[in-house]
């Protein structure tokens, strides 16, 4: 049985550019927690600057359990969820990390993206994940104009 070989980490990031059509400014893992109403929370996938907005992007994964159950049973096989939020749309974006040194040490938590859009209906919304601290780069190239 042959073992898959991964891509280049390079080589998926120009090949996600050519894909999109705009340029990814910087990225980082997070978990998405709230502000996407047609998928439940959590979800693990990648926060994306772009030259044209943010983006999340959850890449399906499933357990070999999952897997042969899913087959015998003849469900479907999970699939890509993307988010996009086009430039002219976000208010504002920024990374909350705790300050206090015991809420650090006794409610341990992970910074926090915040970014406030306007949806395609016109209201105001919030998409929050969890993430590290590189995040920054996100948000600092989001502020960009």
């Amino acid at each position: 049985m042959g073992r898959k070989k991964n891509m280049d980490p390079d080589d998926f990031w120009k090949q996600y550019e050519t894909g999109l059509g705009e340029k990814v400014l910087s990225y980082t893992l997070g978990q998405y927690l709230s502000g996407w109403p047609e998928y439940a929370s959590p979800l693990w996938g990648l926060l994306i600057a772009t030259s044209g907005g943010f983006r999340f992007h959850h890449f399906p994964h499933e357990s070999w359990i999952v897997a042969i159950s899913r087959l015998s049973s003849g469900g479907a096989a999970p699939k890509e969820k993307t988010i996009f939020i086009p430039r002219d749309r976000i208010r504002q974006a920024e990374l909350r990390i705790e300050k206090s040194v015991l809420k650090k040490i006794f409610l341990a938590s992970s910074p926090r993206f915040v970014l406030r859009y306007v949806d395609n209906a016109g209201i105001e919304s919030e998409f929050v994940a969890e993430t590290d601290s590189k995040a920054f780069f996100i948000v600092e190239n989001l502020q960009k104009p």
